[in-house]
């Protein structure tokens, strides 16, 4: 398999947390993920969506 580098820093990886060369440059990355940094492309299902106070599935019976 050819060598790649990280997307976080540049180092050569390492195939234990591929794509990463480290388990920080993986950590990093995944806390932009949950800070929003990245999105996915496209339309989200739930927009335009009034789901109500109580919520998907609830009933006020």
């Amino acid at each position: 398999m050819p060598s790649s580098n990280c997307p976080e820093c540049g180092k050569a990886t390492d195939d234990k947390f591929r794509p990463f060369c480290s388990k920080r440059c993986a950590d990093v990355d995944l806390g932009r993920w949950f800070n929003e940094e990245y999105v996915v492309p496209g339309n989200s299902p739930l927009e335009g969506v009034d789901i109500g106070e109580g919520g998907p599935g609830r009933s006020d019976d």
